[in-house]
């Protein structure tokens, strides 16, 4: 019925091992907002997800530093393709 409140974190975790930050490939943020009733960061780590909340010191930090993991929007839209144009030299007699 929901589709969106399968991806919810229930349980979250007040504490990180360090272990686990070195290997997280991505990571999203949930709001407390709608279906989810929990405000945390959902950390992915080969194929499985960690719940962790969002207000420990060391997680923040990590995440400033980690921005990059963060998965895109796509763009929707046709995008151009740009093609290169190339000047033939004229010689000289």
């Amino acid at each position: 019925l929901f589709p969106g409140a399968f991806n919810c974190c229930t349980k979250i975790s007040e504490e990180i091992p360090k272990g686990i930050l070195r290997r997280v490939e991505r990571f999203e943020i949930q709001k407390a907002d709608g279906l989810c009733h929990l405000e945390a960061v959902i950390l992915y780590i080969e194929g499985r997800k960690f719940c962790v909340s969002p207000q420990i010191k060391k997680l923040k930090k990590w995440m400033k530093k980690n921005k990059h993991k963060t998965p895109r929007k796509k763009k929707h839209g046709r995008k151009r393709r740009r093609t290169k144009i190339i000047k033939k030299k004229e010689k000289k007699q």
